[in-house]
């Protein structure tokens, strides 16, 4: 199991192997984090998307799935792409969620990656309750056999902050 760190920063900053993207499926860059690690990255991250897109991807990546580019300009190595789902109060989308987290350490322990560092993936606007995302996001790493010796939540805001750190306080 990784040991696993909360930050309270900027995810673009991080030295570590590989960021985690809180992507859109169409993994041309957005707003958010997505938009953030795209900027800084540079557009060598937006050509690979491309050919993801037109190689292996082309309805787009699925929900819960994670694909890898190169961290162009970032201190991390690369960058591992993840869609994750749209809240719904309807349907119960926790699955897709933990396969996010899931799906992205399987694509580390690929590369090699040794220290991966996560976003709050869907409490953007993707509506997830940080109350709901966080203790998902926990469980889910702390679940998987890996190679990934630490994982790092890089939240941006307080509030994401203190629901990681409330959630990781009722883990141990």
């Amino acid at each position: 199991m990784p040991r696993i760190v909360l930050i309270h920063g900027d995810i673009t900053e991080q030295d570590v192997d590989a960021i985690v993207n809180a992507a859109n499926s169409s993994l041309m860059g957005g707003g958010g984090v997505d938009g953030a690690i795209h900027r800084r990255g540079g557009p060598a991250i937006l050509e690979e998307c491309r050919r993801l897109r037109a190689d292996r991807y082309p309805q787009g990546l699925p929900t819960g799935q994670a694909a890898v580019t190169t961290g162009g300009r970032l201190r991390a190595r690369w960058v591992i792409h993840t869609v994750g789902p749209v809240y719904s109060r309807r349907e119960d989308r926790s699955a897709l969620l933990a396969s996010c987290h899931i799906e992205s350490l399987r694509v580390a322990d690929q590369i090699g990656a040794k220290t991966v560092a996560f976003p709050a993936i869907s409490t953007g606007v993707y509506g997830y309750p940080l109350d709901e995302a966080a203790p998902l996001a926990l469980s889910a790493v702390r679940g998987v056999t890996t190679d990934v010796v630490e994982v790092q939540f890089v939240l941006f805001d307080r509030a994401a902050y203190e629901a990681f750190e409330l959630a990781l306080s009722r883990a141990t």
